[in-house]
Order: C-alpha cells, then sequence, then structure tokens
C-alpha cells in the first residue's frame, strides 16, 4: 500500500500522525511525507530565506527516523491558495508520482488558513489527479484516494472517528519532532509551550478515549468516491 501524507509546514506531521506514520513504515508500507508551505516564517529571529534551509534539514533527519520519504512542494508561509492553479498542478504532480492508496492531511477545521487551506487543496488535487485529460504532462492520472483527515491543534473541535494505537512508537514519534529543534524553541517563544510535553498530552488525552496509553485520532472524508469497506489505517 502507498500513504502519502500531506501537512502544511514542517513538524505539522509528526505533531498529529507521527505514531501513525511510523507504523505504517514498520509495517513496510510506502510512505510520502509532504510540505506544502516551507515554515519560512517560524522564527522569532532568523531571516526566512535561512529558515527555509533549517526547517528542510529537519524535516529530512526525522521522515528518516520515521522510515519515510520527503517531498516539498515549497510554497512560502501565509501566502497558500487552495485554488491557486500552479500550487494545484504542484500538488497533482506529487499525488500521480506516488500513487497513493491513502492520503492523510489536515482537517478542513484546523486552526490557522494555511492549514485550512492544504485540507482544500488535497482535497482538490486528489480528485484532479484522476481526471486523464486534466495536465496530462504531470504524468499518469491515478485513481482517487481515500482520504482521511488527522487531528487539530491541541485537538479543538475535533471528534474522532478513529483511532490509531501509538503507545509502542510513542518514543519515537517524539524523537523524530525533537529534530524539529526550531520548531520547538520556536513554540516556546511565541507561545510559552513545551512542545513536546504538549504533544506528549494531546497523545495520552487521546489514547483514555480508546483505551491505549497513546494514541492518535482521525476522521475519514466520507465521501464518493473515497469510502473504503476495511480499514486502511495500521
Amino acid at each position: 500500500m502507498n500513504v502519502l501524507v500531506v501537512g502544511c509546514h514542517p513538524a505539522d506531521l509528526e505533531i498529529s500522525c507521527g505514531g501513525t506514520i511510523a507504523k505504517y513504515s514498520a509495517d513496510g508500507y510506502n510512505v510520502t511525507c509532504c510540505n506544502v508551505a516551507d515554515g519560512s516564517m517560524g522564527h522569532m529571529e532568523v531571516p526566512p530565506d535561512e529558515m527555509r534551509e533549517i526547517r528542510f534539514s529537519e524535516a529530512k533527519q526525522s521522515c528518516g527516523l520515521l522510515g519515510a520519504a520527503l517531498v516539498s512542494v515549497g510554497a512560502r508561509d501565509l501566502q497558500l491558495d487552495a485554488k491557486d492553479p500552479g500550487l494545484v498542478k504542484r500538488m497533482v504532480k506529487i499525488i500521480r508520482d506516488t500513487k497513493p492508496d491513502i492520503i492523510i492531511t489536515h482537517s478542513p477545521d484546523d486552526y490557522m488558513s494555511d492549514h485550512v487551506e492544504v485540507s482544500r487543496l488535497v482535497f482538490n488535487a486528489s480528485f484532479s489527479a484522476g481526471i486523464p485529460q486534466y495536465e496530462p504532462n504531470l504524468g499518469e492520472a491515478c485513481g482517487t484516494a481515500a482520504l482521511y483527515y488527522m487531528d487539530t491543534q491541541a485537538g479543538v473541535g475535533f471528534q474522532p472517528q478513529e483511532f490509531v494505537d501509538i503507545t509502542p512508537v510513542m518514543d519515537l514519534k517524539l524523537a523524530a519532532l525533537s529534530c524539529h529543534a526550531s520548531q520547538i524553541k520556536f513554540m516556546y517563544q511565541h507561545d510559552r509551550v513545551d512542545f513536546l510535553d504538549f504533544i506528549r498530552t494531546c497523545a495520552k488525552y487521546r489514547g483514555f478515549q480508546c483505551g491505549a496509553a497513546f494514541a492518535e485520532a482521525f476522521v475519514p472524508c466520507n465521501v464518493w468516491p473515497r469510502i473504503r469497506t476495511g480499514r486502511l489505517l495500521p
């Protein structure tokens, strides 16, 4: 099975589904992590051009720990538009290249505009990727993948329908997230949040809900033709 996990900024995927990525990889599936935005605004002092390189390097190290490939769209932070034709084409190309059976991305009700735009972008592009006459130069059309939305930041307003027990890989999730040292520092400076403790607490809370020590939560996009009869999450 091919798995495509699409997050907005570097570290977003590790935050909401790093354990699930690790479990997919351990089960032998082909996992590709895609960052749409470059994370260039994610620091109090470092200028954007320098920050972009730092964030990509951190993401590459993190994905290496999780056993996933990394691709980057390279859009700028705070400038995402799900209807931007160029951005749609870049996402369609990634989807056609990876031919995913399942795509995981942000909830359409997440806490900031960049995340919401990525959610809409993935929904639109994953349909367009299956239309043979849409930009045939971007590769062979593929089937419309099942689509799952990962948890929102702090779980606010998110009502899970499926869970993944990440207890065996919780330490790996935190290790992968620790690779994003610049983001951890930024979150403390900007929001006064101990980010690793924050993520551990959120995973423990989701674990309480489903009878596990630690868990991650998801909601399937239940629209035709994305609905599947079997479980696709690990």
